[in-house]
């Protein structure tokens, strides 16, 4: 008896299921088997890059191993006592130098504790007249909190610069690699407190880069149109040379 078969065809291979099933179940195994490793291999590259601390409860820097991009290794969790979690150390600095200002740093070199956490902080002390220079945080974000005194702070982007004075109570935020400064604009000290986005938000001055090195003064007075003997003066104070 005569009949008619109708015969099936995927639109996506144009291969009939009916003729050729092995092919297609072939075809089938195989993306199968490539979403599973790419969502292994995700996994993987996540893994690498999370800290010690989000996979346990938390992670006490062991300063005598290496840094890495996801932080410190742990110290063994019974080694680890309370005051692996608490700081003492944000007492006024000495603003005798050449910035008449001072940063009290509780990083996690200097707090093993915040090690993981993506958090840190700072005092920060400004003498009359002194300043915090134009300087970047690579790695973190910055948020300012006064104190004592008057402070003018701004940062920059390739489309604005924004600034304010700040009064004790005010908070500021500085966002991660900003351009930024901080100027006392008062009367007497100013103090204020910092939190960073990171245990170890890292720090660029632009000063010392331009003048606390060997560059050849000549190349940097045509790179910022200042004259050689400027160079050379400013080199004078912060230890550059050529």
């Amino acid at each position: 008896m005569w009949y008619q078969r109708c015969i099936v065809v995927d639109e996506r291979t144009n291969i009939s299921a009916q003729l050729f099933p092995h092919y297609l179940h072939t075809k089938s195994l195989y993306r199968s088997f490539k979403i599973k490793m790419i969502y292994i291999l995700f996994l993987f590259s996540l893994l690498s890059f999370t800290s010690n601390a989000a996979v346990n409860d938390f992670c006490v820097a062991d300063l005598k191993g290496p840094d890495s991009p996801s932080g410190y290794q742990c110290k063994p969790p019974k080694t680890v006592t309370v005051d692996d979690f608490v700081f003492s150390g944000l007492v006024a600095g000495n603003t005798t130098n050449t910035f008449n200002a001072a940063l009290t740093s509780a990083f996690v070199t200097d707090f093993p504790g915040v090690n993981g956490l993506g958090v840190s902080a700072a005092r920060l002390d400004i003498a009359k007249g002194g300043s915090i220079p134009m300087h970047t945080h690579p790695a973190a974000t910055e948020l300012l909190i006064m104190v004592e005194g008057k402070i003018t702070a701004g940062f920059m982007t390739p489309f604005a610069v924004y600034t304010k004075t700040l009064k004790p109570g005010d908070i500021m935020v500085f966002p991660q690699g900003q351009l930024h400064f901080q100027v006392n604009s008062g009367k007497g000290k100013a103090t204020a407190f910092l939190a960073f986005s990171s245990a170890n938000p890292g720090a660029q001055l632009l000063d010392l880069l331009l003048f606390g090195n060997s560059i050849p003064s000549d190349l940097i007075a045509q790179t910022t149109f200042l004259d050689v003997d400027q160079v050379k003066k400013v080199k004078g104070r912060f230890g550059g040379r050529g």
